[in-house]
């Protein structure tokens, strides 16, 4: 039950149609995990934390450096050096002293990314490897846990939502075929990034796991594509694969 302070902390929500204070409730009762505190992960965090989420478990083996801080707004200048899950969670308190925010220092895999995926109502994929989005993409589907998945580069950013619970819902595999995609992914340390870019998409994944958790609305199907030149999304349809080794049945 919420007090009066958390009733005026959220009152812009509560007073939303789709959520009011059921929706927030189950906000409040909810855990989220968000695996790379960077920039994707950064807004995410922030969101979350402000909206209400309350647990927030956040992964990053990475330190804060300089070439950071352009984009990764969870961090400051004050924290360079310090890992950035732990970061993270130190500004997701600072922002909703409220928030259970509880910091994974290290590289999480294999069967302890499992266990950790089982215990969350919602993944948000902030990494930018495909090994790393290939072993959280199998623990969502293992776990039946919604992933949603972002990516930004240069001027380009990606947003989807697999959702294991819908048996038309393709799987990261199946948009990105693990034979076809290798490890080659883009680095922004590599290829740049426009800065707000990366705060747009992480946003976006924000406010689908804020739908999917608090049941307002409807998540995002489909694979989205948005060009920062242009200012234009473009939508696609993704059917999942019948023979993807992931999530075929």
């Amino acid at each position: 039950m919420m007090d009066d302070q958390a009733l005026l902390r959220y009152s812009r929500q509560i007073m939303l149609p789709e959520v009011e204070i059921d929706g927030q409730e189950r906000l409040l009762s909810a855990h989220a995990l968000v695996v790379g505190a960077g920039g994707l992960g950064s807004p995410v965090a922030l969101y979350l934390a402000a909206a209400g989420v309350g647990r927030l478990t956040i992964a990053d083996a990475d330190e804060v450096e300089i070439s950071n801080l352009q984009r990764q707004i969870a961090h400051q200048q004050a924290d360079l050096g310090r890992n950035k899950a732990d970061s993270a969670c130190k500004s997701a308190k600072a922002l909703n002293p409220e928030c259970e925010a509880v910091a994974i220092s290290e590289h999480v895999g294999g069967d302890a990314l499992t266990a950790l995926v089982e215990k969350v109502d919602v993944v948000l994929d902030c990494t930018d490897r495909f090994s790393s989005r290939y072993a959280i993409n199998a623990a969502c589907q293992a776990a039946g846990v919604p992933l949603v998945s972002g990516a930004a580069i240069r001027f380009s950013g990606q947003l989807a939502v697999f959702d294991p619970r819908d048996p038309a819902c393709p799987c990261y595999a199946c948009l990105y075929p693990p034979d076809e995609s290798g490890d080659e992914a883009l680095s922004c340390a590599e290829s740049g990034v426009m800065a707000p870019l990366v705060g747009l998409i992480g946003s976006f994944q924000a406010v689908e796991a804020f739908k999917l958790l608090s049941g307002a609305g409807y998540a995002h199907t489909g694979f989205s594509t948005f060009d920062g030149i242009s200012g234009r999304w473009r939508h696609f349809q993704v059917p999942r694969d019948p023979a993807c080794p992931v999530c075929a049945h």
